[in-house]
């Protein structure tokens, strides 16, 4: 039997062009996840792999759905092995039925591990060269600093309770207490 597995890596992009590559290449179930191809704890890859048996074929669109790490894409090969299954990826044309087929995984794993690292080297970089410019990356805060004020004013003062503080303005509550928290430590004599 033909199993597929199409992936996305957020909620808001889709599958439809994978699961119409799988259905047109004859795959009779599809498992569709939406999840970080670096992550291990995919509940539905998992589900795929405790299913596969001996004569199954995996097929994925494209190899970075199964993994983007050469060591969990070489687990994954491994757990297929001794299921007895193989694989077959239909934009990289590979199939490990057959030893080339096998040593075309390998190569282009190791490249999916290397574009990888280097994505995540730009990545840090560009964190780097921002933080020098004096910008943080972040979401920006809720609050402006004359807000957090009045916060820890009213709170401190006892004019409002933090719950009542945190739905005037709009915040969740854990949010006035690490404020009103960090100004009494910093309020303490050194």
């Amino acid at each position: 039997m033909l199993l597929g597995y199409a992936r996305v890596s957020t909620e808001d992009q889709d599958t439809t062009a994978q699961e119409a590559a799988l259905t047109a290449a004859g795959v009779g179930r599809i498992f569709t996840e939406h999840a970080s191809g670096g992550r291990w704890d995919r509940p539905q890859l998992h589900r795929l792999l405790d299913q596969a048996r001996a004569g199954d074929v995996v097929v994925v669109w494209k190899l970075d759905r199964l993994s983007r790490s050469l060591k969990d894409l070489l687990h994954i090969m491994d757990r297929l092995d001794k299921a007895g299954a193989g694989f077959r990826s239909l934009t990289e044309a590979i199939d490990t039925t057959a030893p080339a087929g096998r040593m075309m995984l390998a190569m282009l794993g190791a490249f999916a591990e290397f574009e990888r690292a280097m994505v995540r080297e730009r990545t840090r970089a560009g964190l780097a060269a921002a933080a020098k410019q004096g910008r943080r990356g972040g979401r920006r805060p809720k609050l402006t600093p004359v807000q957090r004020a009045e916060v820890v004013d009213m709170v401190s003062t006892g004019r409002r309770t933090g719950a009542e503080a945190a739905r005037l303005f709009g915040v969740n509550p854990a949010t006035i207490s690490r404020l009103v928290s960090s100004a009494r430590v910093s309020a303490l004599p050194a």
